[in-house]
């Protein structure tokens, strides 16, 4: 019996644990490969696991343990009819209204009744398990290991055993092979606790059940939590959710929106409950208590010098942070949990703090914040989650203090930044690491005072904008599902810049002389302006597709009698291309010019086969390419698309990903020539004018249709990995395209100070 209900919470939460990145990676391809699908995914799965719970500790009391089992087993006996998982055909995303209602929809009907089933499952069974009989069914919380393994052990394997050797029909169709297990091996449970003469009203003794589940007991207490009480675990259980979506969109935006990238701080928030609910803990909450408020103001010191550009040397600080923080909300939820006939409610009250979370981050704060602003909000509200400590010779009644030290930190931070302006500009770099480093020295010494430490963290975390060097004048700023746009002056007052995510995604000049002038990746002395200058007057291709808009330069190379049209998934990169307050790359260009709004794959289905003469793949997410269009199916398409002698070409320019392998690849797959082309040496005169380093790839059917490129010496055979596995719609290698390329200390501090 042991071995039977163990094996079914293994399973059953094995299949919850898969099936949420295998339905994430299905969805991602229709949204533009955005980060944000992730995150309202997640809200998805809280909300119906919180369903999953009501429902388990509900329908026992209204139908009695033994009909309920019952009802069980014909509820998963007639979702198995809505199996296997997939995608409806025909349902695409509205192309302007905000796709998060369309994606909730599509998760409720696609994956909704599955998902609510089967998290039920651990309740439930550990509740069947109480009334069986057996000898250790007066305490039957110690099966959570068996469900927090299974946990585990499917988070692991998803992106390491099941994406790399299975494609997602295969996914699919074994996923719904568990749940016929499943379905079997709760059969038998349910024939078990049937069969079983214990009587009904047989239950765990409080004692016996906390010593089962691990823990120490705590304290009687008498009648129920209070409200404060149940408010207290709803937050402490809100901020590792929200930090959960917070550190994954750190990951994802600039990266790549990938299941990998999406288990690790999942795997992490599985793990701190894990190790918190233990029987023997491997960490002391103490020392975990200890620690979090260091962590937290490094996190806070990155925040401060706005660093972005040494990714590999922040993600370990970013994710060490999120595991100190979610360590001690978890901890503290342990340490403040009630007897054991509450245990149950226990559970629904955190499962109520981590949808909120999941709300918080997925739905409101991208309506509340026209920037990322949740993300470091949560860390510095998280130090209120802290036990107050003792301080050191402390006096009573000096709360006034918690207001008054962090009033003179932030004097202080003014009084640096003023200082610091007067500053010659060489030793502005190592002025501020001193300020960083003393302001996190007096933010630590607050760590005894939750309010204290959360005031001083934020005034650390926020202040850096007063050291931002020369800062260039906001113009225009939107969030939405697709991420952060931003259009700014530069510090010259010379050029008009699009920023999405962390990544420039264009520049025009504001000299009337230079305003056709394409500029940063789009130079007519880069790659680009190489392509454009060999197919140009008697040779120009006529009908121009470009994937991806954003402030829309590439329409400077049209020419009288051309036709560019540009699919672009983000309503307001278009509205921002077509207002001439910022761009007017498209008004004043020759060409006659069309924009359609929608994922570019989805939309190019629509085009008549054979009808570009050249297609330019130029879509990213921040600095991240969307993955589904660089796969094999996608090739696919832009091949069938082309006109015999056109030609396909790709923006690489990435500073994580070396995508010319996988491209190389591909394009020996499809039979095709292709030639990479680089223009990575930059001048200050460069950097001057606005022009960016650049990479692009061209693609054709035969080496002539390349032209003059086929000779150029700056023009190169892509590389050729022949032992990677293709790129596909169910398959993408990310760690074999990562690049780790140190940082040059001189970079990390010029990004650390906004100034060379």
């Amino acid at each position: 019996m042991l071995i039977l209900f163990s094996l079914t919470l293994f399973l059953s939460a094995a299949l919850l644990f898969v099936v949420e990145p295998m339905f994430g990676k299905m969805a991602l391809p229709l949204l533009g490969g955005s980060p944000a699908v992730w995150n309202t995914c997640m809200v998805f799965y809280q909300g119906a696991l919180l369903a999953g719970y009501l429902y388990a500790h509900l329908a026992p009391k209204w139908l009695g343990v033994r009909r309920q089992a019952a009802f069980h087993l014909g509820l998963l006996l007639l979702i198995l009819f809505t199996l296997p998982i997939g995608i409806f055909q025909g349902w695409t995303p509205p192309p302007t209204a905000n796709p998060v209602t369309w994606l909730l929809l599509l998760l409720l009907l696609s994956v909704g009744l599955p998902f609510f089933v089967v998290s039920s499952t651990a309740p439930l069974l550990q509740k069947w398990f109480a009334h069986t009989g057996h000898a250790s069914s007066h305490d039957p919380y110690f099966l959570y290991g068996a469900s927090n393994l299974g946990s585990l052990l499917a988070l692991v394997a998803y992106p390491t055993i099941i994406e790399p050797y299975l494609r997602l029909h295969h996914q699919s169709w074994g996923w719904a092979g568990g749940y016929v297990l499943l379905l079997a091996l709760v059969a038998l449970c349910g024939a078990l606790l049937w069969r079983a003469s214990a009587p009904a009203g047989a239950a765990p003794g409080p004692e016996a059940a906390i010593a089962a589940a691990g823990i120490e007991a705590a304290a009687p207490e008498a009648g129920s939590p209070t409200i404060r009480l149940r408010a207290w675990w709803v937050l402490l259980a809100f901020f590792p959710s929200s930090l959960l979506l917070g550190v994954t969109t750190y990951l994802s935006t600039d990266i790549a929106a990938v299941p990998l990238l999406w288990i690790i701080p999942l795997l992490i928030y599985l793990l701190t409950f894990v190790l918190v609910f233990a029987r023997k803990p491997l960490i002391p909450h103490r020392i975990m208590v200890f620690v979090e408020p260091f962590v937290i103001i490094l996190l806070a010191t990155i925040f401060f010098g706005r660093l972005k550009g040494a990714v590999w040397q922040t993600i370990p600080i970013h994710l060490l942070a999120f595991f100190c923080i979610a360590m001690v909300c978890h901890g503290e939820l342990m340490h403040s949990r009630p007897r054991a006939d509450h245990l149950t409610e226990f559970y629904l009250w955190i499962s109520v703090g981590g949808v909120l979370g999941g709300i918080f981050n997925a739905l409101l704060a991208p309506i509340l914040f026209s920037s990322v602003m949740e993300y470091p909000l949560i860390i510095v509200a998280a130090c209120l989650a802290r036990p107050s400590l003792s301080l050191p010779n402390a006096k009573p009644n000096q709360a006034w203090l918690d207001v008054l030290l962090p009033l003179g930190l932030g004097m202080l931070l003014g009084l640096s930044a003023w200082v610091f302006r007067m500053l010659p500009d060489h030793l502005k770099p190592l002025a501020l690491i001193i300020i960083a480093c003393l302001a996190g020295a007096i933010c630590y010494s607050f760590r005894f005072r939750p309010w204290r430490l959360a005031l001083g963290v934020g005034l650390l975390t926020f202040a850096g904008v007063l050291f931002i060097l020369q800062p260039e004048r906001l113009l225009f700023q939107e969030r939405n599902f697709f991420g952060v746009s931003k259009v700014t002056e530069d510090a010259t007052g010379n050029y008009h810049i699009l920023t999405h995510g962390f990544t420039t995604h264009g520049a025009q000049s504001l000299d009337p002389a230079r305003r056709r002038e394409p500029l940063t990746y789009y130079h007519r002395t880069g790659p680009l302006g190489q392509v454009f200058a060999v197919f140009s007057g008697p040779k120009a291709k006529k009908e121009v597709a470009v994937i991806g808009l954003g402030t829309g330069t590439i329409a400077c190379y049209g020419q009288a009698g051309q036709n560019f049209t540009f699919y672009e998934i983000d309503p307001t990169m278009e509205r921002i291309a077509r207002d001439p307050r910022y761009f007017t790359f498209l008004s004043d260009c020759p060409a006659q010019v069309k924009v359609i709004l929608g994922d570019a794959r989805l939309s190019l289905r629509g085009a008549p086969e054979s009808f570009y003469d050249m297609i330019i793949l130029d879509a990213f997410s921040s600095d991240a390419i969307p993955i589904h269009l660089v796969t094999r199916e996608a090739i696919g398409l832009y091949v069938a698309r082309l006109k015999p002698g056109g030609i396909l070409v790709f923006h690489t320019s990435n500073r994580y990903l070396d995508l010319n392998p996988v491209l190389g690849n591909l394009a020996r797959d499809a039979g095709l020539i292709s030639l990479s082309g680089s223009d990575l040496q930059q001048s200050d005169k460069d950097r001057k004018g606005q022009k960016s380093p650049s990479t692009w790839v061209v693609m054709a059917r035969t080496l002539a249709d390349l032209g003059d490129l086929a000779r150029d010496q700056r023009w190169r055979p892509l590389p050729v990995r022949p032992g990677d596995r293709l790129w596909t719609d169910d398959f993408s290698n990310i760690w074999s395209v990562f690049t780790w390329s140190p940082v040059d200390l001189d970079s990390w501090l010029n990004s650390f100070t906004k100034a060379k």
